[in-house]
């Protein structure tokens, strides 16, 4: 058979190709350049964006949030245009579409994306919690440092950095200690049973209102009897002072000490735990003896 007839089809398909790759050619260098216009807008738009929040003292993690999207939509708004000059053929309604079609199988292997992608952006609508926070959820404790769209940022009281995905937070329970710069704060105190209880209830009020400046004297110091303990009368004692961990100690330390003084120096007993032991049967007592006999 002759060779020609295997090679010319060939050549001629490579021929169209090559023609086809010239002809787009114009188009890809069209859709290059709106690819550059794109991320000149997305960064003039991000530049904007951020003024106008700047000037409306918006939460730092909202804001970072509304940059964040503004940059996403800017981008596909660039690459649908891009992708329909490069195909002509393809109009925007059919790309959608076909986003459409490929979003469930897209969305099914980054399912743990997006869910944290839409908990950062919940937790970042949510006003309770901001920057600087002293938060705790579960396990973790600690100072929120940064918010981003997939993770926040939890600084521990012992300077370890925790990374926690924000779905963890948005479907467990956040404590915010830091939510007011009060909180209260309460310790368990016990007197013996042979003191005045009412007295006892006195002193140790009058302990922690006499503290300095770390007790708030804005808000009432709470001594109440709570129970009946093995060898002692408990007290809840109460009082205010500033939210962070750190003034947590700091105050709690200065009321541990300053009852422990008021008690003693009133002569009130504060007593340790002691056991009395019956037996069914009398108990032999027998006297201890030495070398020189029986004393």
């Amino acid at each position: 058979m002759d060779e020609n007839a295997f090679v010319a089809p060939l050549i001629s398909k490579l021929d169209g190709m090559l023609v086809g790759v010239i002809k787009t050619l114009p188009l890809l260098a069209i859709a290059i350049l709106v690819l550059i216009l794109t991320a000149a807008a997305a960064a003039m738009v991000r530049r904007l964006l951020a003024s106008v929040l700047d000037s409306s003292h918006v939460r730092p993690s909202l804001r970072d949030l509304f940059l964040t999207l503004a940059k996403v939509a800017t981008w596909i708004l660039g690459f649908l245009v891009a992708t329909t000059v490069v195909f002509p053929s393809l109009t925007p309604a059919k790309l959608l579409a076909a986003l459409g079609l490929g979003s469930i199988a897209v969305g099914l292997a980054f399912k743990d994306i997006f869910e944290n992608f839409l908990a950062g952006a919940m937790i970042m609508l949510r006003k309770p919690m901001r920057i600087g926070d002293f938060i705790e959820c579960e396990s973790v404790e600690g100072k929120v440092e940064q918010i981003t769209i997939r993770d926040t940022y939890v600084r521990r009281t012992d300077d370890q950095l925790v990374l926690v995905p924000n779905s963890y937070l948005f479907k467990n329970p956040v404590f915010v200690r830091t939510d007011k710069t009060l909180r209260r704060f309460e310790v368990v105190c016990g007197v013996a049973y042979g003191e005045d209880a009412d007295q006892a209830r006195e002193v140790i009020r009058e302990a922690v209102e006499s503290i300095g400046e770390l007790v708030e004297h804005g808000k009432p110091v709470e001594v109440y009897a709570r129970e009946f303990n093995a060898s002692s009368i408990d007290f809840t004692v109460r009082w205010w002072a500033k939210s962070k961990p750190i003034d947590m100690h700091r105050t709690r330390d200065q009321v541990v000490r300053g009852i422990k003084r008021a008690l003693d120096e009133a002569g009130i007993e504060i007593p340790f735990p002691y056991r009395t032991l019956t037996f069914k049967e009398p108990v032999a007592l027998q006297s201890a003896t030495t070398e020189g006999g029986p004393h």
